[in-house]
């Protein structure tokens, strides 16, 4: 029997929302062991002067617990 958990973080990228969630991946397994899955809850951008300065997910990583 397994047993996970979530866990939600937020990344960043200043060059696309793709970049974002690989950057928010690799920084989740570099303190969590075990990832299986992320689920994007939520994805926006910062606006700077009528152009694109960050995008950012929120998301939901789920891990199991050893």
């Amino acid at each position: 029997m397994s047993v996970a958990r979530v866990t939600e973080i937020s990344a960043t990228s200043p060059q696309s929302f793709d970049d974002a969630v690989k950057q928010g991946i690799a920084r989740a397994t570099d303190s969590l062991r075990n990832v299986k899955s992320a689920w994007i809850k939520d994805s926006n951008v910062e606006v700077e002067n009528g152009n694109v300065k960050e995008y950012r997910v929120n998301m939901e990583v789920t891990f199991v617990l050893d």
